[in-house]
């Protein structure tokens, strides 16, 4: 059963950016997709980006579209999240997940992941 682990979340002053890591316990596999959420106090989860392991797609919430861009390193089995231009509604948890497969259209629904980090804390600040 693979693991994630979160990493590098902060504090950031509006306009800045973070790049987050998830690294994985164990080898992920072409078919596998990872994908990163996110949740704000009092919100419910919400979907930023996903992407195939093998880099044949990626798609990006309405939130993160020309600021943030997902990418891995398949020898550290750690897929990325770099962050630009934050916002102060970008404060959140973040939450890495991956799934087994890639369903067309649907990679955006959380019930698509069957294992989850347990999620790091991003604090944009004005």
């Amino acid at each position: 059963q693979v693991q994630l682990a979160e990493s590098g979340g902060g504090l950031v002053q509006v306009g800045g950016s973070l790049r987050l890591s998830c690294a994985a316990s164990a080898r992920i596999s072409n078919d596998y997709v990872l994908a990163w959420f996110r949740q704000a106090p009092g919100q419910e989860r919400e979907f930023v980006v996903t992407t195939r392991w093998n880099g044949a797609s990626t798609n990006y919430g309405d939130s993160a579209k020309g600021r943030f861009s997902i990418s891995r390193d398949r020898a550290k089995n750690t897929v990325y999240l770099q962050m630009n231009n934050l916002k102060s509604e970008d404060t959140a948890v973040y939450y890495c997940a991956v799934g087994p497969r890639w369903v067309v259209g649907q990679m955006y629904l959380e019930r698509h992941y069957d294992h989850w980090g347990q999620g790091i804390q991003v604090t944009v600040s004005s």
